[in-house]
C-alpha cells in the first residue's frame, strides 16, 4: 500500500499546515491545508484516484482556496500594507 494513498496521512498534513498557518499568519498555508484535507476526506470516503490525480486535485483546490482567501481577506485594490513598527528596533 502506498503511504500517500492513506487518508490519515493527508489529514495529518492538513493539520500540520493549519498549525503552521497559526505560526506564520497571512493565509499562506491555509489554502494548502484545505487542499490536503479535501484529498484526505476523499480517500476516507473511498474515492482513491492515483497519486498524480491526487496531486493535481490537491494543487487545484489549494490554488482555488488561496485565490478565494486572497479575494476575501487580502489587500483591497488601492490599498497597501504599511508597517509602522520594526521588531528589531524594540
Amino acid at each position: 500500500m502506498m503511504f500517500w494513498a492513506t487518508w490519515w496521512v493527508w489529514v495529518a498534513v492538513a493539520i500540520a499546515l493549519g498549525i503552521l498557518e497559526m505560526l506564520a499568519p497571512g493565509f499562506i498555508f491555509l489554502g494548502f491545508a484545505v487542499g490536503a484535507a479535501v484529498v484526505g476526506f476523499l480517500l476516507f470516503f473511498g474515492i482513491a484516484p492515483g497519486l498524480p490525480w491526487m496531486l493535481v486535485l490537491f494543487a487545484a483546490i489549494s490554488l482555488a482556496t488561496w485565490l478565494v482567501l486572497r479575494r476575501v481577506v487580502g489587500v483591497r485594490k488601492g490599498q497597501s500594507k504599511r508597517i509602522d513598527i520594526d521588531i528589531n528596533e524594540l
